[in-house]
């Protein structure tokens, strides 16, 4: 019998386990000693030596086969393994991780580069193919997966393929590329570093390319970047003059020229690089900036363009900046992982104790498993699939919502986020504001003008050109004698009148605005050279700005009898009350960025060759500029308090030695390859010292419809608000003030100006003593005490009511979102319309988008995207609360489902002397856990405790479910209880029946009697429950 009995090769290295079965083998007969012999003299001595599990050739073996191995190969063996046990597999693997990790994360170098004007063959680095890639999987993702998650799968895999038509789409858009031969068409994917590529109007740009030469007059051109960086505005772009002024399209490559490009990088607002001209006597050096780049993904808006490629593919600006988001996961889940894990364990708890019961009998390890597959359905399998069924359903009725018009769920998987909300951080312009700028007030100093005097303003503008024009035909004059026609007048007359006329001069000549003329029907785009010859007609005309201030103060001019009609790169033309066209030549142009905050334009009056410097900014950034004044910052702050946009306007004139000498170190210094921006920054500052201080603007932003109510219900459901705004301390506040943001009665404490460690402490020492006031805080400041005080502050502004956080920047908006996170580990939600909002956006559990005039970049990137700011109390109120409260039902059905199961097993099995046999077959019980119990399912996800209406009068019901007793550890026990008791109560009085029994009248009132013992003491409970301590909502449904 021994002889029959094969000798499997060890799988411990416990010698406790060898004697076991040295012991069985010697027991079974006499037959057995040879094998007792060969363990008694090989396996005790080389028994650490050898692996825990042999190769499968062991297993392949019997007795026999084993024995007539030889000796020296066994020892061999051995000898070979006791390097691999010893440290040779560690060795191993460490070596194949690290072989593995290079390979994968092996990243190539950004490199600048020299591109060679038509010939891409000259490159001497390998570029990434122009193609674009926004799949997140591929084949290989999906192969794995079984029955429960088909329903994931399925959807991941058709948004994927949806991902794969769109980019298979986009990168098969022919483009004209230009060689030595003529015109051919490439596919977008087919483009190459150093290819010429010709694009048409309203057609995307496939790559980053160097602007060289366009079909308008000008050597200028629009395009639309809502699609790179969210603005709506039309950008002027500019071609390199070298080429532009090449006499036919063809003489490109009769041409030795390059381009130098610094390395890829992710700021889509600058660029460095040179273009060279070789072939010419002395070579052409020009310098290149961002106004000579067209960045792929942007859209041409006027002409036709030609561009050398510079980056293609992964390197392009856009891509580069397309951040893969955070897989945002909801509180719910984490807490159905807890408890799933928390079943788990329970799991393991009763197999082992079914097997302990059943004292360790035989091979008690494979009882071990068949318990844990047979109360296997204690796992919530199904969980995830009904979950995303149900969130599904919650994404469609919100965006059926016709209360709210126009909102898309981007994020399916986080709508009941919106019901466990405790900070909702918020932008101002353009999300509580209109972003519709009216102009307002204009000040000069000694008098101010409102929206009821600018007829004033009108008269002083009409009469000062029509008495200088009718002294110009005169006297041939332009400059002084106008002063001396108003010698007759008073003198404070004559001052006024001559600031007035000054300030709206200014005002209509420094800004980036371009009034742009639509096309008549039927004149074809071959005409647009015509641009400059069409009437000037006010309603075939509309002006395109980075800024709606721009376009606000420009309306504002035209408003006053001075008009913008017409505006290129090199020059502006104004058209005055009397219809006489002013031209100005534009010298220079210093765009307003958020380092400087301000902007300027230096123009030579082609009437007069006079040359004048103007520049507008924020008073912060102006007031060291002009000259000594008095009024200037009171001014400000009574503006601001009013709730206005306010810029300083100044000017100063230039003598033409003074501009030629500015001119030549303005070039030097865009010419610089290292550190330029800095180079030219302190060139352009030393133009602006003692400037003449013009007129103090202020432009109104108008709030959004009912966002004071909405504020309102939003603070009643126990949500605290935060606004984050890169606006000034004093707009703000007003702006907190007027949408009751703040409410009136409310104390507000103005966080002085720190920068250092002590000022920081002594200021939070001063703040701590304050009660129930909303705190207002500068970007500077904040930064200051997130260095040194980031756990006190986060304190003391959690416990405020409200926060204004003013002059922030994009990352301090983020920084501020994770900082809450961390520290109170509530729920946040960010809410905004700009491109700047984005990170914030981001980095929120839940980011809300509003499609506003700043573009729509903030509500793509967002979970959910509205329209109006006061759609979030209805998309909160409403559809978070019911989301959440119908998803905690439903995790807890599911588990309750599974674990009714598993007590009838275990009592089954209890009964039955701890047998591992299951109690139903295989088929029941997946009809179980589907058919059956499906309509259960379907009615917790259209479950409704109160109507729309109610919640929305009663925000307070809301505040309950920050406190997440929806689902706890308490309500999960209960499940548990109830699942237990009715489990118990059906396998005692029903489990074992036969074909026979159910077909009497006797099964019909058993089945009765054991649903009515199984439900009828929990709707008592229940009822009692009610009764005693009812729910907060129970009085409005009565």
């Amino acid at each position: 019998m021994a002889d029959q009995i094969p000798l499997y090769p060890v799988r411990g290295a416990a010698a406790v386990a060898s004697r076991k079965r040295a012991a069985y083998y010697s027991a079974a007969g006499p037959g057995a000693e040879r094998p007792g012999r060969f363990q008694l003299e090989d396996e005790s001595a080389h028994l650490d030596e050898m692996p825990l599990m042999m190769s499968e050739e062991g297993f392949e073996n019997d007795e026999s086969d084993y024995h007539t191995l030889p000796r020296a190969r066994i020892l061999q063996r051995k000898r070979g393994l006791e390097w691999f046990v010893c440290g040779g597999w560690k060795f191993l693997c460490t070596s194949c991780c690290d072989w593995l990790i290079n390979i994968c994360q092996r990243k190539r170098e950004l490199k600048a580069r020299t591109v060679w004007l038509g010939y891409p063959e000259k490159c001497e680095e390998k570029h990434p193919r122009n193609s674009i890639k926004n799949q997140k999987y591929n084949v290989f993702t999906f192969i794995p997966g079984g029955f429960v998650l088909a329903v994931t799968i399925v959807r991941e895999a058709v948004d994927e393929f949806r991902r794969f038509q769109r980019d298979k789409e986009v990168n098969s858009q022919l483009y004209s590329k230009l060689t030595v031969r003529g015109k051919v068409q490439v596919k977008s994917s087919d483009i190459q570093v150093g290819d010429l590529i010709i694009v048409e109007k309203n057609q995307r740009i496939p790559s980053d390319m160097v602007f060289l030469r366009t079909s308008e007059k000008a050597g200028s051109c629009f395009i639309r970047t809502d699609q790179l960086d969210g603005e709506t505005d039309w950008k002027l772009k500019v071609a390199v003059s070298c080429t532009q002024r090449l006499p036919a399209l063809g003489d490109l490559f009769s041409i030795n020229a390059y381009v130098y490009a610094q390395k890829p990088q992710l700021d889509i607002h600058s660029f460095e690089g040179t273009f060279t001209r070789e072939d010419s006597d002395p070579p052409v050096h020009e310098s290149l900036s961002i106004e000579n780049t067209l960045w792929a993904s942007t859209i041409v808006a006027s002409g036709t363009v030609i561009g050398v490629v510079i980056y293609t593919g992964k390197e392009t600006r856009s891509v580069m900046n397309t951040s893969n988001p955070k897989n945002k996961v909801g509180l719910l889940d984490l807490e159905l992982n807890q408890l799933t894990k928390a079943l788990f364990l329970a799991l393991v708890a009763l197999s082992l104790v079914m097997v302990t019961l059943q004292g360790f009998v035989g091979p008690w390890y494979r009882n071990l498993f068949r318990f844990l597959l047979l109360f296997s359905y204690i796992i919530p399998i199904s969980l995830r699939v009904n979950l995303d069924m149900g969130k599904a359903a919650y994404g469609w009725m919100i965006m059926r919502d016709e209360n709210i018009p126009g909102t898309v769920v981007r994020t399916s998987t986080i709508p009941e986020e919106l019901g466990r909300l405790v900070y909702l951080l918020t932008d101002k312009t353009g999300t509580l504001t209109q972003n519709e700028m009216i102009f307002k007030r204009l000040h000069l100093g000694t008098v101010s003008y409102g929206t009821d005097t600018m007829d004033e303003i009108q008269s002083h503008v009409m009469n000062s050109y029509s008495q200088m024009y009718s002294q110009a035909s005169g006297n041939n004059a332009n400059s002084t004698p106008p002063r001396k026609a108003q010698s007759s007048a008073p003198k404070v007359r004559k001052s006024v009148s001559s600031r007035v006329h000054e300030a709206v001069k200014a005002i209509a000549l420094c800004h980036n605005v371009t009034p742009v003329y639509e096309a008549r029907a039927g004149v074809t785009g071959e005409t647009e050279y015509a641009e400059v010859d069409q009437d000037f007609s006010d309603e075939n005309r509309t002006y395109q700005a980075s800024s709606p201030d721009e376009v606000a103060l420009v309306q504002w001019t035209e408003s006053v009898g001075l008009t913008l009609v017409n505006r290129d790169l090199t020059s502006m033309q104004l058209r005055t009350p009397g219809g006489q066209i002013l031209t100005y030549c534009i010298l220079q142009m210093f765009p307003f960025t958020s380092e400087s905050k301000r902007m300027g334009v230096i123009v030579r009056d082609e009437a007069t060759a006079e040359i004048t410097f103007y520049m507008k900014g924020a008073d912060v950034a102006m007031s060291t500029i002009v000259q000594y004044n008095d009024w200037l910052e009171e001014e400000c702050g009574n503006m601001a308090r009013e709730g206005l946009r306010t810029l300083v306007v100044a000017k100063r004139a230039l003598t033409e030695e003074q501009y030629q000498d500015f001119e030549s170190r303005y070039s030097q210094a865009k010419l610089s390859v290292h550190d330029r921006m800095l180079k030219v920054a302190a060139v352009v500052e030393s133009l602006e010292r003692e400037m003449e201080l013009l007129c103090l603007t202020g432009v109104e932003d108008q709030l959004q419809a009912d966002v004071r109510p909405t504020l309102e219900m939003l603070r009643n459901a126990g949500i605290k608000i935060w606004m984050l705004t890169g606006d000034k301390l004093e707009t703000a506040t007003c702006i907190a003030k007027s949408s009751h943001l703040v409410s009136r009665t409310q104390d507000i404490h103005t966080f002085r100006p720190v920068t250092s460690r002590g000022e920081a402490h002594l200021e939070l020492n001063a703040f701590r003593r304050k009660h129930d006031c909303a705190l207002v805080i500068s970007g500077d400041s904040l930064e200051v005490c997130l260095r040194y005080y980031e756990h006190e502050l986060a304190e003391l502004a959690c416990q405020c009511p409200a926060v204004v956080c003013c002059r922030c920047s994009p990352t301090q908006k983020a920084r501020i979102v994770k900082l809450l996170q961390q520290r109170t580990g509530k729920r946040t939600c960010a809410i905004g319309d700009g491109g700047n909002d984005v990170s914030m956006i981001q980095a929120a559990d839940c980011g809300i988008g509003i499609e506003g005039k700043e573009g729509k970049q903030a509500s793509l990137a967002a979970d959910f995207s509205i329209t109006q700011f006061k759609h979030i109390g209805r998309l909160l109120m409403v559809h978070g609360r019911s989301s959440y409260k119908r998803s905690a039902a439903l995790g807890q059905f599911v588990m309750h489902r599974g674990l009714i199961i598993s007590t009838m097993q275990a009592v089954f099995s209890s009964v039955f002397y701890f047998a591992s046999v299951p109690l139903y077959q295989g088929f029941l019980m997946v009809g179980y856990a589907t058919i059956y119990t499906m309509f259960p399912v379907f009615s917790l996800v259209l479950d409704q405790d109160v109507k729309p209406e109610m919640a929305m009068l009663y925000p307070e019901l809301y505040k309950d479910l920050t406190k997440g007793r929806s689902l706890s550890f308490k309500t999960f026990l209960v499940w548990v209880l109830i699942s237990i008791y009715q489990g118990i109560g059906r396998v005692s009085f029903g489990a074992f029946l036969d074909v026979a029994f159910i077909t009497t009248v006797t099964f019909l009132w058993k089945v009765s009697a054991i649903t009515v013992v199984s439900c009828l003491p929990l709707y008592v409970l229940k009822y009692l429950k009610r009764k005693l301590s009812p729910p907060s909502y129970s009085k409005l449904t009565s």
